[in-house]
């Protein structure tokens, strides 16, 4: 991607942030910090809710938190016109784990085009800087049906 694409003017880290507090971001803590040019960065505090029963990170955790930046970053760089998205794949690779602190997450455009885009994710812990997950995801831009039906 030559020119990272701005994010659509209407959303903020607020419209954001505010999008998923009654959903499963809001209930795991999910704040994103950052937005830019075909980037969005979150943060999320680990507590016993993100754990699995043998005192792990759980992955499905991991995920949430790099699934929803990514997802978040698609609202963001929608193209005009476009009603929304759906993720069409993910994939996850898991590095590390930590057991407290918080997790951060930066998702990166590789591809926004107007019907799919492709996003790449980094999870690090956020006091080591150490790499914990990386992501992938596609997102299928859905587009008002003809009729409106």
């Amino acid at each position: 991607m030559n020119q990272p694409i701005a994010p659509r003017p209407e959303i903020t880290l607020e419209v954001l942030n505010r999008l998923g507090h009654d959903y499963l971001p809001g209930f795991l803590g999910v704040q994103m910090t950052e937005l830019g040019p075909g980037t969005l960065k979150s943060r999320m505090k680990v507590e016993k809710l993100h754990f699995a029963p043998n005192s792990f990170l759980h992955a499905a955790s991991i995920v949430a938190l790099a699934d929803t930046t990514c997802g978040y970053a698609t609202i963001a760089h929608l193209p005009p016109g476009a009603e929304s998205f759906t993720t069409v794949e993910l994939k996850s690779n898991h590095l590390g784990t930590i057991r407290e602190g918080a997790i951060l997450c930066q998702a990166q455009a590789q591809h926004l085009g107007r019907n799919t885009q492709v996003w790449d994710a980094t999870v690090t812990d956020e006091a080591t800087g150490r790499k914990l997950a990386l992501f992938r995801c596609t997102q299928m831009v859905l587009w008002p049906r003809a009729g409106g039906s």
